[in-house]
């Protein structure tokens, strides 16, 4: 049979830098053929072949509500008809700004965007300017999307800013950027003891999902809301993927935190690209046109990305949406370490919510070293036969999982079928 993901990816490297149009798309670090997805619904997507997954991408992370749900096409379609574009300020900005302040009590005010690394550059220049600072913290295998200053890999030591993870990066746009071990509490009390009143700001996964499902302590959070309030420093929680994703509030509703400002995507755009970035008014009141910070955007709060926003925010807050999301996900995960323990494998996952993580090590990774140490050549294996077997996982060790609601009691214990027949394939 013609395996016409294959001739998709050949043409497409001839236009295309890697045959992909982000980088994880490319099965660089799981090897194989990508999956040219023609179309999803519900809980599956099909590819270019016809052949039929169940998934847990979600699209990384929108698909909270399954893909292609009714009610969110047919606000898409309405939106449309009357326009795709106005660049004008509409009502249904507002709609869905009061929205998410509602949803996220530490937004007092609200600004949209087309995406996650928008939303996260633009807080850390708002953090800047409000302060008057220029060094920032983020943490070892976070993700903040990939703005410069952001493209970051730890120093040589434990106070040593960070250096260019990427080509094309300048050190000088580096330099202000400290890096620092994720979960670690000693590093964070010493670097704020030495220079504590130069950073402007800390950003942070407060749940992280791009080194792999790694939650913090409650004492790196108490620790971290504490410090930086004493030192004057900005708390920036990038709730990109975990906003409206482990609870409707957000991590900062799970952990009883209210940082300065909170980025926000995937979610509440339900698939189409919108992003946010909001917080305290005193903040926000200094980004364009108010004050001298300064953020524009021709697509910025799209009529059609808004009213996919709005609606799959009326389906996330109706009655029961979350403990049935989070029960499908502790349902997977139980069924995954039963399999895992019966067949004599070293795994176990975890979940928070509507997200979870799967690690080819004894214990669940508390920092990058961690999840860097585990068995990455067992995920490979794993995630081939369960892809080859009809289920669907992001094509990377490091990548978190995500359950939808389109999900079913039925294809978790189908999933957990296939995951036995991966583990026995992998005992052997």
């Amino acid at each position: 049979m013609t395996n016409r993901n294959e001739q998709l990816l050949t043409r497409a490297k001839n236009i295309i830098p890697g045959g992909v149009n982000s980088p994880v798309r490319a099965f660089g670090s799981v090897g194989g053929i990508p999956r040219f997805i023609k179309k999803a619904q519900g809980a599956y997507v099909w590819d270019e072949n016809g052949q039929r997954y169940i998934d847990y991408v979600g699209s990384w992370g929108p698909a909270i509500v399954g893909h292609a749900h009714p009610e969110v096409i047919e606000a898409v379609r309405e939106a449309a008809l009357d326009g795709l574009s106005f660049g004008a300020p509409t009502e249904a900005e507002i709609r869905i700004a009061e929205e998410i302040a509602k949803i996220m009590p530490s937004v007092e005010r609200v600004r949209l965007v087309s995406s996650g690394t928008e939303a996260t550059m633009t807080a850390i220049r708002l953090a800047r300017g409000y302060t008057k600072r220029d060094k920032i913290i983020k943490f070892e295998g976070c993700y903040h999307g990939h703005s410069d200053s952001l493209l970051v890999k730890a120093g040589s030591g434990l106070l040593t800013f960070g250096n260019p993870s990427s080509a094309g990066v300048p050190a000088d746009f580096t330099q202000h950027t400290i890096v620092l071990p994720y979960n670690d509490t000693g590093s964070l009390k010493e670097c704020f003891d030495k220079m504590g009143e130069q950073i402007a700001c800390v950003i942070l996964e407060p749940i992280a999902g791009n080194m792999n499902l790694v939650k913090p302590s409650q004492e790196f959070i108490q620790t971290l809301r504490q410090i930086t309030e004493k030192h004057g420093t900005v708390l920036i929680y990038d709730e990109v993927m975990t906003g409206c994703r482990v609870a409707l509030g957000g991590a900062q509703s799970v952990h009883g935190i209210k940082p300065d400002l909170t980025t926000m995507g995937k979610v509440i755009g339900g698939g189409m690209p919108l992003a946010a970035f909001g917080g305290k008014k005193e903040i926000m009141d200094c980004i364009s046109p108010l004050g001298g910070v300064y953020q524009a955007g021709t697509l910025s709060g799209n009529p059609v990305a808004v009213a996919a926003g709005l609606k799959t925010l009326e389906i996330i807050q109706r009655a029961g949406f979350y403990e049935n999301l989070t029960a499908l996900t502790e349902q997977l995960v139980r069924g995954f370490n039963q399999a895992a323990k019966d067949a004599g494998v070293t795994f176990c996952a975890d979940s928070i919510g509507g997200m979870f993580g799967l690690y080819f090590a004894d214990k669940f990774p508390n920092t990058y070293a961690d999840m860097a140490a585990s068995n990455i050549d067992g995920f490979k294996q794993f995630f081939h036969v369960m892809l080859e077997n009809g289920v669907a996982f992001g094509p990377s060790a490091y990548e978190a999982c995500f359950m939808s609601a389109a999900h079913t009691p039925e294809l978790v214990d189908e999933t957990i079928a296939v995951a036995q027949k991966a583990f026995a394939a992998m005992a052997k």
